[in-house]
C-alpha cells in the first residue's frame, strides 16, 4: 500500500529501528528493493531524486512504484522526493502522486530555510503529504547536490527546536558526519559519527523523527569487484554499519542508502560482461544485477536498519 511516512516513523522511533530509503532510477532497482522488503516483511521508502526524475521521467517512476504497490498490497511503501531544491519541484511531486517530499534549503540562511520549508509544508499538508527538511550540510556529491570538502557543517542542536516549530516539518535530516557519494572518507581514517549531536538533538525535540543522508557503507567486496573487472575506485570508503545500527536504535527513523545499490549493480554487470563477452541482451546482465540489489537490501534490512518483521 502507498502511504506517507508518518506511521512508519512513529513505529520505528518507538521500536528502535529505522526505515531504509533507497534511491530508485529504473525497474530492476525497484524490483530488487521491493522483493527483499516483501520477503522480510519490512516497510520501505522508495525515493526519487531530481536527477532520477530527469533521467527516467516522473511518470515512468510513479507507474513502476504503483506496480510494486499492486504486487505487494500489504507492504507499506512511501514514495519520496529526495533533495527537492525548490517549491516548484516539491509541488510537482505532490501533485504527481508522491506521498512524501524533502525540501533541502540547508545551504541557505536559517531564515531562508525556515521560510522556504514552511511554504512547502503548508502546500504538502493541505494535500495529505509529509515533508522532510534539513539543517546542516553534508560533504560529497549526490546528483545535483554538491558540497566541497571543508564546506560541510554539523547541525547546531540549539537551532532544531525553533526550526521544527516554525516550519511544522514532519522529519528532519541532520548532519552528524555522514557524507554523500561513494568517496566519503580518506583511506586510513576511522569514520566516526557525532552521536553527541544526535543525542542533543533528540533531547531538544523528543519523539521527532531524525533522518540520515549520505549513509551508504560502500561495501569493500563490491569496490573490489568493480576494480577487478575494469573499474577504478581505489579510495571509496563509507560509513561503518555498526554506527548506522546504533543510530537506528536512537532517534534516527530513516536512513538513506544509494551508493551501495549502485555499487552492487555495477560490480555485477562488470563481472557478467567479463565472463560473457559475447552476450548483449540487457536481460542477461541486468538479472544478476537485480539479484545483487535484492541481496544488498535484505542485508541492510536485517543487519543495519533492524526493520525486518515490522509489518
Amino acid at each position: 500500500m502507498l502511504v506517507t511516512t508518518k506511521e512508519m516513523f512513529k513505529k520505528a522511533y518507538d521500536g528502535g529501528y529505522a526505515i531504509g530509503a533507497f534511491n530508485v532510477n529504473n525497474m530492476e532497482i525497484i524490483q530488487g528493493i521491493t522483493e527483499a522488503a516483501s520477503e522480510l516483511k519490512s516497510p520501505v521508502i522508495l525515493q526519487v531524486s531530481k536527477g532520477a526524475r530527469e533521467y527516467a521521467n516522473h511518470t515512468y517512476l510513479v507507474k513502476l512504484v504503483e506496480a510494486a504497490v499492486k504486487l505487494y498490497p500489504d507492504m507499506p511503501i512511501a514514495l519520496h522526493l529526495d533533495h527537492g531544491d525548490s517549491f516548484e519541484l516539491c509541488k510537482s511531486c505532490i501533485d504527481g502522486g508522491f506521498t512524501s517530499v524533502m525540501i533541502d534549503l540547508s545551504s541557505k540562511s536559517f531564515e531562508e530555510n525556515v521560510e522556504g520549508t514552511k511554504k512547502v509544508v503548508e502546500y504538502a499538508h493541505a494535500h495529505g503529504v509529509v515533508v522532510e527538511a534539513e539543517l546542516g550540510t553534508l560533504a560529497g556529491i549526490e546528483d545535483e547536490v554538491v558540497v566541497e570538502e571543508g564546506k560541510q557543517s554539523y547541525t547546531d542542536p540549539s537551532m532544531v527546536e525553533e526550526f521544527v516549530q516554525k516550519t511544522n516539518c514532519d522529519s528532519l535530516a541532520i548532519a552528524i558526519g555522514t557524507s554523500h557519494g561513494a568517496y566519503k572518507f580518506k583511506p586510513g581514517t576511522k569514520p566516526q559519527l557525532r552521536f553527541d549531536i544526535l543525542e542533543e538533538v533528540s533531547k531538544r525535540i523528543p519523539g521527532f523523527p531524525i533522518v540520515l543522508h549520505g549513509a551508504s557503507s560502500v561495501p569493500q567486496d563490491f569496490v573490489k569487484m568493480v576494480n577487478e573487472f575494469g573499474g577504478h575506485m581505489p579510495d571509496a570508503i563509507g560509513v561503518p554499519e555498526d554506527q548506522l545500527r546504533h543510530a537506528a536504535e536512537l532517534s534516527v527513523c530513516k536512513i538513506n542508502i544509494d551508493s551501495d545499490i549502485r555499487l552492487a549493480m555495477t560490480g555485477n554487470i562488470r563481472k557478467y560482461f567479463a565472463e560473457h563477452p559475447d552476450h548483449f541482451d540487457p536481460r542477461q546482465y541486468l538479472k544478476p544485477a537485480r539479484a545483487a540489489v535484492k541481496e544488498m537490501v535484505a542485508h541492510k534490512i536485517k543487519d543495519v536498519l533492524g526493520s525486518a518483521n515490522k509489518i
